[in-house]
């Protein structure tokens, strides 16, 4: 005689019998529109330059940045990114190059906005690493110390011409104290209350961000242990949190993603604001250095890493293989 309800009565495989069914029951899902594409542009350069650490990523010339805004577009991408890589020539103390309109960043919005216009959420990286001779993310005092106070000043100023140069979101990437309320008084002061701020509210010190370090041709001597984050520290992103949203951020952001998805999920229980997670460059080169030794399936790492971050409560993501993941999502359906 035939017993039911015997064990196992509760069988969940039901739900993974093939392709068709677990997409359907699927709880989690990754659109291109959850995608923005982080890109560099450096000046004084005639055809990109590959990035050894970063296989697949350029610092990008003007005409190919424009193309590669274009190719973010068809493929559905929401947003783009922008960082500046000046002539080394050019860096000096303050950063000057991060403020001056004619500036290798500020002439990349511009560019970029011309391109596509409203098509691509355009965004800018506003911090001073890139422009320093000592690639700290500010102005340093007498002592070799980050000045916090004096770099808000900066940051008021790149805040201004980002905007007039067409940036819809700054990205306040330097983790100084009350720098979102000095980017929202300085863009408000100039009229400029359509312009966003993506607070990088949880910004790490992290041991991942190496290959960007080639990426912008950092001048960096030392480390930005004092003003990013301790990876030790999971209440103080929550501080971060309550101060950026009290100063008027729009969006907030954790980067690193993988290494703090407690983080990520922290913080996305907490707010009604959208929630970006950066997948940086190490997170980038690990996946890419691994499939290339024939250790890991490439594709499917990618999407893995992907779906993971947005489980965690992003719903955005800066990941360098946006369009190519987007492209594929868009094939897939």
């Amino acid at each position: 005689m035939t017993v039911y309800g015997s064990f196992p009565g509760a069988r969940p495989r039901r739900l993974r019998v093939n392709p068709v069914m677990r997409r359907m029951v699927a709880e989690t899902r990754l659109h291109p529109a959850d995608l923005i594409l982080p890109a560099f542009v450096r000046e004084g350069i005639s055809e990109p330059v590959a990035l050894a650490s970063m296989p697949g990523v350029v610092q990008h010339t003007l005409d190919t940045l424009r193309k590669a805004a274009v190719d973010a577009v068809s493929a559905g991408v929401s947003g783009f990114m922008l960082y500046g890589v000046p002539d080394d020539t050019k860096k000096d103390a303050v950063g000057s190059a991060g403020t001056d309109p004619a500036g290798i960043l500020q002439i990349a919005l511009r560019a970029v906005r011309a391109e596509v216009g409203d098509e691509l959420v355009v965004m800018s990286d506003l911090c001073l690493d890139e422009y320093t001779d000592h690639g700290h993310c500010g102005v340093l005092d007498a002592e070799g110390r980050v000045d916090n106070d004096a770099t808000l000043e900066r940051y008021a100023e790149m805040a201004q011409v980002q905007a007039d140069a067409g940036a819809h979101v700054l990205g306040t990437s330097g983790m100084m104290d009350g720098q979102v309320g000095v980017v929202r008084d300085a863009l408000d002061t100039i009229g400029r209350e359509d312009v966003s701020i993506l607070a990088y509210t949880a910004k790490y010190s992290s041991a991942f961000y190496g290959p960007f370090r080639e990426a912008v041709g950092s001048s960096l001597k030392g480390d930005r242990k004092t003003y990013q984050q301790d990876p030790a520290n999971a209440r103080e992103a929550l501080r971060e949190l309550a101060l950026d949203l009290e100063e008027g951020a729009d969006m907030v952001m954790v980067k690193p993603a993988l290494p703090y998805l407690d983080i990520l999920a922290a913080i996305a229980a907490e707010v009604a604001v959208p929630v970006a997670a950066y997948q940086i460059s190490g997170e980038y080169a690990m996946v890419e250095a691994a499939a290339e030794k024939g250790w890991i399936n490439r594709d499917a790492a990618i999407l893995e890493t992907l779906t993971g971050i947005k489980r965690a409560g992003a719903s955005m993501i800066l990941t360098y293989w946006a369009t190519e993941v987007a492209e594929k999502l868009n094939a897939a359906r």
